[in-house]
């Protein structure tokens, strides 16, 4: 019983949606498509423009285009934000 607990666990940490707007690079690396340099690209855009309205917005990071984000869209999601750009 104690081992269906912990896979079930698993399971749902697995599949724990991913935030535009506070996931880290490592994080970010894990998605369908998104490797250590998309991700860094994704942050990188993030620090510089803000937070992304929309999971959508994602097209806007260079090297992210509607395949990627509709691969990951299930995982994606994209939070409130007041911090404003710099």
């Amino acid at each position: 019983m104690k081992h269906f607990f912990l896979l079930g666990l698993a399971a749902c940490l697995c599949f724990a949606s991913v935030d535009v707007n506070t996931a880290g690079e490592k994080e970010l690396a894990t998605l369908k498509g998104v490797g250590e340099k998309k991700a860094k690209a994704i942050v990188a855009y993030r620090k510089s423009h803000g937070c992304f309205k929309s999971v959508d917005d994602l097209k806007s990071v260079k090297g992210i285009g509607p395949k990627i984000i509709s691969a990951n869209k299930k995982e994606l999601r994209a939070s409130s934000c007041s911090k404003k750009k710099k």
